[in-house]
């Protein structure tokens, strides 16, 4: 999860160089709603590294699983992640929120095994 979260930051470093925001794309992700989107990748590409298979056997891919959860497709998904990185403090915000949620989403996990050891 430290790696991704790395990734994701060294993707903010290389666009903060770009000096003007994007235009808004036509169709425009909301904020929250974007949060939510990049959340769900970090889960989805954490578990993937943890358990491959678990989702192989679920037949669910990362991507398919967002477009079709937030009803978005690739193109708006890559219009939208590139106008919100465009604003290098606003996306780290964003990101701050990701990785605040991921920590109470660990919590939440870890208090549920103490709960159940069994599973």
């Amino acid at each position: 999860m430290k790696k991704l979260l790395l990734l994701f930051t060294l993707l903010v470093l290389a666009i903060s160089c770009q000096k003007a925001i994007l235009e808004k794309p036509a169709k425009l992700i909301d904020e929250d709603k974007m949060v939510n989107i990049l959340f769900d990748i970090t889960v989805l590409e954490a578990t993937k590294q943890v358990n491959p298979t678990a989702l192989m056997e679920r037949k669910i891919t990362t991507s398919n699983y967002i477009y079709k959860k937030y009803q978005i497709d690739s193109l708006q998904f890559a219009q939208n992640d590139k106008y919100y990185a465009s604003d290098v403090k606003n996306y780290a915000k964003m990101y701050d929120e990701v990785a605040k949620r991921i920590d109470e989403y660990k919590l939440q996990l870890d208090t549920e095994k103490r709960k159940n050891p069994a599973k």
